[in-house]
């Protein structure tokens, strides 16, 4: 089979094509035939060695796929041949509350990941694929969809009629935006791309707001929502935060959850005075993922799939995020 890895983190450039047997599933394991993958921000970091400490050595990287089970192990009970199934960004985080343990184990990361044609998975590290999703579009849901999820409905309550500002159009803010319109919550949507806003505010934002020309954006959508938003979804981390701050409502929350955009130190007095909850969060949890699952089954919802590659032509796709002319998801497919 063909897979990809990483012999250095030396950039994109350094992802290498090659071929090694498919894997044997062990006694708990299934084999997974993959047919799409989906691109995060953290996998070009983690290609430039700017994602942190830890990562496995000749990584086979992401951590987003979708395939159909062709094999099961001789201990395995949760699935059969054919079965659609989703990996888990955290195979060892099945439920309950956030542990050092239960993050430990990252695809793509501190193990290997996914961008290969076999991949064999514990049987308690996948979920099913919604019926009505073809395997491009579950790709996307792993460690963006599961995000925000996580953000606005397990973490922050997500209700009808509260306020949700999301910051760009990459993958956590556009699942973001698609949530929270669901739920009848009144979106803010920033770019710095009128034409960006454009396709935001089809897709449900009520708000645009161009962070290029509108400098003070916090102040501006502190106002434009009369006290500021319940729910921030912060994408960009230092750099962001001090706005992000002054746009949340008094006793609001601001979920971290990227770091797109460096900066300094956060003053902790704005934190005090409006009794914020500010909370970093490292995607979530299987069975976060098989609720959101749930309802996106419910409510028909399609992710937005900027542009597919093929598989043959992975580095093109790595490129096409780093240029950040997307709006969504950069999607691989098997060719």
């Amino acid at each position: 089979m063909r897979y990809y890895h990483l012999p250095q983190f030396s950039g994109v450039d350094a992802l290498r094509l090659d071929e090694r047997d498919v894997p044997v599933p062990g006694p708990r394991e299934v084999l997974v035939r993959m047919r799409a993958w989906s691109l995060n921000h953290r996998d070009l970091l983690i290609a430039r060695d700017a994602y942190g400490r830890g990562m496995k050595p000749d990584l086979v990287p992401l951590s987003d796929g979708a395939g159909e089970v062709v094999e099961t192990g001789p201990e395995a009970t949760r699935w059969k041949v054919g079965d659609r199934v989703t990996g888990v960004f955290l195979p060892g985080w099945l439920g309950g509350p956030v542990t050092a343990a239960r993050l430990a184990r990252a695809l793509g990361g501190t193990v290997d990941g996914v961008l290969a044609e076999y991949v064999a998975f514990d049987e308690e590290a996948i979920v099913a694929t919604p019926d009505h999703l073809d395997d491009a579009e579950a790709a996307t849901l792993p460690c963006a969809a599961v995000t925000a999820w996580q953000c606005l409905v397990v973490q922050g309550g997500l209700g009808p009629g509260q306020r949700v500002l999301t910051l760009g159009s990459g993958g956590v803010s556009v699942f973001a935006l698609q949530f929270a319109s669901l739920a009848g919550a009144e979106v803010v949507a920033t770019s710095g791309s009128d034409a960006k806003l454009e396709r935001l505010l089809a897709l449900g934002a009520a708000h645009g707001v161009n962070h290029a020309r509108v400098r003070d954006w916090g102040r501006y959508v502190h106002d434009l929502t009369d006290g500021g938003v319940d729910h921030v979804i912060d994408v960009g981390g230092g750099g962001t935060l001090p706005q992000s701050i002054r746009a949340a409502r008094t006793g609001g929350r601001v979920s971290v959850v990227g770091v797109l955009s460096p900066g300094q130190g956060i003053d902790p007095v704005p934190l005090l005075r409006k009794a914020l909850i500010v909370q970093g969060l490292h995607v979530g949890s299987r069975e976060a993922f098989e609720a959101m699952n749930r309802a996106i089954g419910l409510h028909r919802l399609r992710p937005l799939v900027d542009r597919s590659f093929p598989f043959s032509d992975a580095v093109a796709a790595y490129r096409h995020l780093e240029s950040g002319r997307h709006l969504g998801k950069v999607v691989i497919v098997a060719d």
